[in-house]
């Protein structure tokens, strides 16, 4: 019992510096939440990382989607960077051939340009997104299942 009372008194001062709980940790590592079927094809997961912070100015967003999912033309008020973290995905801006993006691959699509991105057809794509948040995102077309197979195709050669 003797040893036991010496040792809480020895460890009792190294809880005081414990981590303070009073931060805000959040993890870009989490999945997120699946995404309502809106504006895009297949399955989503999002993490609002970072999301209204006025003083910062900007988001942060993890996605994450399963192969052969897609989001619909849209565009932003601000630019938008998105940084691949894990698979590979398709990008297109309006008026300009498709491209694939590969893990470590960061693209930087400028305001207001019309755009799309999505999973590869065969695999899943996590990416990171940074724009600001002071405007929607603004939804312009519906990308059909059809012209993403067309792209999936054309981009395997």
């Amino acid at each position: 019992m003797r040893i036991s009372m010496i040792v809480l008194f020895i460890l009792a001062p190294f809880c005081l510096f414990a981590q303070d709980s009073d931060y805000s940790i959040s993890s870009y590592l989490t999945v997120g939440k699946k995404a309502p079927n809106t504006h895009y094809i297949g399955e989503a997961w999002l993490n609002a990382i970072i999301h209204d912070d006025a003083e910062l100015g900007y988001n942060i967003t993890k996605a994450t989607f399963r192969a052969n999912s897609t989001l619909d033309w849209h565009k932003h008020g601000s630019v938008q960077v998105l940084v691949i973290v894990d698979g590979e995905a398709y990008y297109q801006e309006r008026g300009k051939e498709p491209v694939i993006l590969k893990e470590g691959d960061v693209i930087r699509c400028p305001k207001g340009i019309e755009h799309w991105h999505s999973s590869s057809k065969v695999k899943d794509v996590t990416y990171l997104a940074f724009y600001s948040g002071k405007q929607p995102t603004v939804w312009t077309e519906v990308l059909t299942q059809e012209y993403y197979d067309s792209v999936a195709e054309s981009l395997k050669n």
